[in-house]
């Protein structure tokens, strides 16, 4: 069955960003996938997304569904036919609807594991919570916004930092399978992030030390977009080659 583009509202993105060790990193890849550095490091993170508006772009509006939803996420590049490409590997994804649970997968790309959030945000705070139903991972997450960038290893300044994370649109998710990948990009004519500092962040995903040995997973900074429209577009699943690395 062919998947449909989706269009929505990003009500909220929040990256929370850790700068790792590449070799850390590495053992949780798949092939053809390999770690994409940033001055040395590679850079993974989780997405707290909450979508409004989900729909098929040929549907109006106000059939659009809104959900909480997460995903850890790795940067990586992969030589393609034109040269190398950059994205992201999605190990996990978890949602708080259990239509998205439902559907990823089937009706459009990314399995989902079903979790329970918590939520607080103002203006100028944001505090995001989630434990998932099979009791694997739990993050919390408050982050105050900030005028700019500050205390990042990865990057310079919040304009470097937006064009990275804009450039890795593409994203390949894990699927129970574990021998293919499923795609999604993101599309959208009006990306703006914005800088936040991070009160604090617990990750039982970045604070395994079996996954991250001490010191291999530092958390470095982290991004949030509001209210911008989007469209996310399937990509075709692509092959997951574990026979040389160790699944993380």
């Amino acid at each position: 069955m062919r998947q449909p583009h989706l269009s929505s509202v990003v009500e909220r993105r929040l990256l929370v960003n850790y700068r790792v060790a590449p070799d850390a990193v590495a053992r949780l890849l798949p092939g053809p996938l390999r770690p994409q550095l940033v001055r040395g490091h590679a850079v993974a993170g989780i997405c707290l997304l909450r979508l409004g508006g989900v729909r098929p772009s040929w549907a109006p509006g106000a059939f659009g569904l809104r959900s909480e939803n997460a995903a850890h996420r790795i940067s990586v590049e992969w030589d393609g036919p034109d040269g190398v490409e950059t994205g992201v590997y999605i190990p996990r994804r978890d949602t708080g609807s259990r239509l998205n649970a439902w559907a990823g997968g089937r009706l459009f790309p990314g399995e989902h594991g079903r979790a329970d959030f918590e939520v607080h945000e103002t203006p100028d705070r944001l505090r995001v919570a989630f434990a998932t139903r099979d009791g694997d991972t739990r993050v919390d997450v408050t982050a105050d916004l900030s005028d700019e960038l500050r205390g990042s290893e990865l990057f310079a300044d919040l304009a470097e930092a937006s064009r990275f994370f804009r450039e890795g649109s593409k994203g390949y998710s894990a699927t129970r399978s574990g021998r293919r990948m499923d795609g999604m990009e993101l599309h959208t004519d009006a990306w703006h992030v914005e800088a936040c500092r991070v009160g604090s962040a617990s990750s039982s995903f970045f604070d395994d030390p079996d996954r991250f040995p001490p010191g291999s997973a530092v958390l470095d900074s982290a991004l949030v977009m509001r209210d911008v429209p989007a469209a996310w577009r399937p990509l075709p699943a692509a092959a997951a080659d574990r026979s040389a690395r160790l699944a993380g």
